[in-house]
């Protein structure tokens, strides 16, 4: 068969979703995925007794209210069957150096607020009133997607009846918490999570990072129990069951057109496959380099042009002989912090800056061989960090030398032995993940979240962006922005778009 309802290129966790939805719809779909296993990101690899994630270590699955949707609902309706885990901390926090601090800040409303408070005392109220926003850009969503999106709702009721929402929106991070007068402190601590946006508060959208922020605090971080690999075999599972069928090995070369600009098909392994619609879970700079230029609209060249590609990363997998107890490890997930400020943290990237270590025995004892256990080290790269005219005989020393710099960076700081435990290490720098995802730059979270290309603009005017007819895009490079929950929404919400459109004969 090569004539299919919907193609979906890429099975990340996007076009998972977004494959699942369309086939429970009663479409025929065919999901087209390079590598001989599902998710991306979110898969996992062995070496010698351990099995490893290649950057899923938590997941804000649930959301901050009944209606907003999440991964959660996603798969509760979509019958996909696997297990979570919650996390009762978010993070203990350590900062080095002059005025340093070493804080473990719990998850749920009030353990948060709590935990805040008893660090930066005075802070409490504060606290209350992020939740209060968060309250609040929830209600601004639900209303806008009550009236259909922007082109239905009442400007002026946005405004006035939300009106700190559309100033959170426009404005940073940074604004957002010195306007509520938090001190230094409780500004260095609330703003722990930057790195997982990829910007500095400086530039951090505010309203994206308070949600995000707010909804891990509250609905906590999910692990997924049967690692993510088990969680994207179970939407594998899902989309089989309705009649999808997913191709492996199976890279797509050329995107076709017919005549007027219109999305038809795929070339993929030397055959021309062809669809109604098309939902493409690649990034948009790889569909048009994959596409004649005739056929990609100017305006999609050119924003894709003006945005900044988000961060990629460096990460050190350590499989050790000893447990986490016997080495002293009771911390999940611990951010290293070189100075308080996070915009400093930025700007001293490349000297231990900011980075985060994860033991996921913490959450799942039994995730590694008995009398074992396994860290994952997360460091932060932005355009430009990664030496470009590194030669290839250089790169062994350059991983070597990274892993060598973070652990006994981690080991001074924690006051203990790691190097003489590692039973075995894996590096990964962002030459990794561009050869894995065929991303610029090697980027695990697509664009930038900037001020002018933020999430409520992105929404705002998703209708003028990509104007690829019968062609979506879905995943962290998508209209939501970057991480894993905002690749299940728009995986959905492209499904939902392309399944209306089918039945109305568009």
């Amino acid at each position: 068969m090569n004539n299919y309802d919907v193609i979906v290129v890429g099975a990340g966790n996007g076009g998972l979703c977004a494959a699942a939805t369309c086939a429970k719809a009663g479409l025929s779909v065919l999901v087209l995925e390079k590598h001989n296993i599902p998710g991306g990101c979110a898969t996992s690899f062995v070496r010698g007794r351990f099995e490893f994630e290649p950057s899923l270590h938590e997941l804000c699955a649930d959301s901050t209210h009944p209606k907003m949707r999440s991964m959660v609902h996603i798969y509760r309706e979509l019958g996909v069957k696997t297990d979570f885990l919650k996390e009762d901390y978010l993070y203990r926090v350590i900062c080095k150096g002059k005025d340093g601090y070493d804080h473990k800040i719990k998850a749920t409303r009030q353990g948060f607020i709590d935990s805040m408070d008893e660090a930066a005392p005075g802070c409490r109220r504060q606290m209350e009133t992020l939740f209060e926003l968060n309250d609040l850009f929830d209600a601004a969503q639900i209303y806008m997607d009550d009236c259909g999106g922007v082109t239905g709702m009442n400007p002026i009721t946005l405004l006035t009846k939300y009106g700190d929402f559309v100033r959170a929106a426009g404005n940073s991070t940074d604004k957002l918490l010195s306007a509520l007068g938090l001190s230094e402190k409780a500004k260095s601590l609330t703003n722990t999570y930057w790195g997982y946006l990829g910007n500095p508060p400086r530039d951090l959208n505010a309203m994206h990072f308070i949600s995000l922020l707010m909804a891990y605090a509250q609905a906590q971080p999910y692990v997924p129990k049967n690692r993510s690999h088990g969680m994207t075999l179970a939407m594998v599972k899902v989309i089989q069951e309705n009649g999808g069928e997913i191709r492996f090995n199976s890279e797509v070369t050329e995107f076709l057109y017919d005549e007027k600009g219109a999305a038809t098909g795929v070339v993929v392994n030397g055959e021309n496959i062809y669809a109604r619609k098309i939902i493409s879970n690649i990034i948009p700079n790889n569909v048009m380099n994959l596409s004649k230029s005739r056929f990609t609209k100017k305006m999609m060249r050119k924003l894709a042009n003006a945005r900044k590609m988000g961060m990629s990363v460096g990460c050190v997998y350590l499989g050790l002989n000893a447990t986490a107890k016997q080495l002293g490890i009771e911390d999940y997930s611990v951010f290293v912090l070189q100075d308080k400020d996070a915009n400093v943290q930025y700007d001293l990237r490349k000297s231990y800056g900011f980075y985060i270590v994860n033991c996921l025995n913490v959450v799942l004892p039994d995730c590694s061989p008995r009398g074992t256990s396994m860290l994952f080290f997360t460091i932060t790269y932005f355009d430009g960090d990664f030496p470009e005219d590194m030669k290839p005989e250089e790169y062994k020393k350059y991983k070597n030398d990274l892993a060598k710099k973070y652990i006994e960076d981690y080991e001074k700081v924690m006051g203990i032995d790691i190097m003489s435990h590692i039973e075995e290490i894996s590096v990964a720098t962002p030459v990794t993940f561009a050869r894995y995802l065929s991303t610029p730059n090697g980027t695990i979270y697509g664009y930038m979240s900037q001020t002018w290309d933020n999430v409520v603009n992105r929404v705002v005017f998703k209708d003028l962006e990509n104007r690829v007819k019968n062609m979506k895009f879905c995943g962290g490079h998508s209209l939501r922005g970057d991480g894993y929950p905002s690749a299940f929404i728009t995986g959905e919400m492209m499904a939902k778009e392309v399944i209306k459109e089918i039945k109305e004969g568009k």
